[in-house]
């Protein structure tokens, strides 16, 4: 008989324990005690310190749930070929303040248009205020329902929350398409509240999903969360865009606002699309897999899984959720309400009178955002620890906005102007836009870093939640200003 028939060495790995065979005899090792001495030691076989050490449960040394696919991506981790996952955050990040960006861009459709005397026949209180409505009416249920989601799991898991907020969406579009279409004008209350309830709605979606994009977002490399930022600064440039061109080209106000709100309907089912694809990516797999095994590992571990420390969570990235707020403070406090009623005081200035606000506000707002987001991929300064500084030094920008020619309407203006060069405002504007941008993307990137690895999701959603608290107080800081310049002079 051949010398490798007649001694043989089986390993079976069953109960801790190895069996050695040789020459007939048999002896167990590990998981019992020797039941027939064997007539040679043979050392056990032992593949990797790490495997041995690992105390990994049975069912895994035994290689249970694992595909080829899955071992493949353990040896070799792949990569973001083609910045697909990257560019595919970006899109949802513009997705997620498409609503937004396209209610507050079309101001002069609804102002000078929809609810003007002109249309209307009748002089009403809707159009003078009407951005401060859309801020509320927008920014409450979206602040909600941000912070609900974070502690209340809405809808289930991330995929049910994204998928049926984009599909509300899309509808609430479709109802705003409608009112275009129709002849409101002896019925401007009715538009009106219409209109209300249905950017209410919209933004509830909205806070569903941008919350839980933010969520997803936090299981990919740090980058990735930037990519959202940017895609939400994209977003505001590509509305202004979009307004420009329905404008220019369309026949009229109402042609132009069918348009311009089916675009957006048609970014919202891109998102909708594209997020099904995202799973079939390899490198967005690897990751899904490396945050499943986190939580595998967490519960052998004996950690209690079912509720996670929200409140330790918050306390450890409250530094960088004050910065997100702060930034969005600032921000929202001069924009869009002063930026935009801050008109041109040189006649001969090199845009004309009915493009200044256009151009200069929103177009510039938005543009240089998304420069200022864009620009975190290549620079990451200042360090977490000092991001605070430039952060609260942007507070200056408030009443640099005031001093400008910002005429609000109906209001006899007491406050001094002494920025009267309008390249000088439109400096300012160019500044507050790109830090306001760039902080901001370092603020949401910086923020999953803070929290174990296993808490950056909710860590992600704290940060969405501070972004829209920061919008919120910042639109309701900037409705007294206008009662600011009318009463304070000196």
């Amino acid at each position: 008989m051949p010398r490798q028939q007649e001694e043989s060495l089986l390993l079976n790995n069953r109960n801790g324990g190895v069996s050695i065979v040789s020459n007939g005899h048999t002896s167990q090792t590990g998981g019992s005690e020797t039941t027939e001495k064997a007539p040679f030691l043979v050392e056990p076989v032992r593949l990797t310190p790490a495997w041995e050490e690992s105390n990994l449960p049975n069912d895994e040394l035994n290689f249970k749930g694992m595909t080829m696919e899955r071992a493949k991506m353990e040896i070799d981790p792949p990569k973001d070929r083609l910045n697909i996952v990257f560019l595919t955050l970006v899109l949802h990040g513009i997705g997620t303040l498409t609503p937004w960006n396209m209610f507050i861009t079309a101001k002069a459709y609804f102002v000078d248009y929809k609810l003007s005397e002109s249309y209307t026949g009748e002089k009403s209180d809707y159009n003078a205020n009407f951005l401060a409505y859309l801020g509320f009416a927008s920014q409450i249920p979206n602040l909600l329902f941000n912070w609900l989601n974070i502690f209340v799991q809405m809808g289930g898991n991330l995929t049910t929350r994204i998928v049926w907020s984009l599909l509300f969406e899309v509808l609430l579009f479709v109802v705003t398409v409608g009112l275009a279409m129709s002849d409101t004008s002896s019925m401007p209350g009715v538009f009106f509240w219409v209109t209300m309830m249905t950017v209410v709605l919209l933004n509830m979606a909205g806070g569903i999903y941008q919350n839980s994009v933010y969520g997803m977002a936090a299981k990919l490399p740090i980058k990735y969360t930037g990519a959202v930022v940017l895609g939400s600064n994209i977003s505001g440039t590509f509305a202004a865009i979009m307004s420009l061109i329905s404008n220019t080209f369309a026949e009229s106000v109402r042609t132009a606002a069918i348009y311009y709100f089916i675009t957006a309907m048609f970014v919202l089912l891109i998102c909708f699309d594209t997020y099904f694809a995202l799973p079939l990516n390899k490198f967005y797999k690897y990751h899904e897999m490396l945050a499943e095994k986190e939580q595998q590992r967490i519960k052998r571990a004996g950690f209690n899984t079912d509720r996670p420390p929200y409140w330790k969570i918050f306390k450890d990235a409250f530094p960088q959720l004050f910065n997100v707020f702060l930034i969005f403070f600032v921000t929202l406090t001069v924009f869009p309400a002063v930026h935009s009623d801050i008109k041109r005081t040189d006649e001969n200035f090199i845009i004309p009178g009915d493009m200044f606000t256009t151009v200069t506000c929103f177009l510039t707002f938005n543009f240089c955002a998304m420069l200022g987001s864009l620009l975190t991929s290549w620079v990451k300064f200042p360090s977490p620890r000092f991001l605070v500084w430039p952060v609260v030094a942007r507070l200056a920008f408030i009443p640099l906005f005031l001093v400008c020619n910002y005429l609000p309407k109906d209001v006899d203006r007491v406050l001094p102007i002494y920025i009267t060069n309008d390249y000088v405002y439109w400096a300012i504007a160019i500044v507050m836009s790109v830090s306001s941008g760039y902080l901001s993307s370092l603020g949401m990137m910086y923020t999953p870093s803070y929290v174990e690895s296993r808490y950056a999701p909710i860590a992600g959603m704290y940060a969405a939640a501070s972004l829209i608290t920061g919008i919120f107080t910042g639109i309701l800081c900037s409705m007294g200003l206008p009662w600011l310049v009318g009463h304070l002079g000196w």
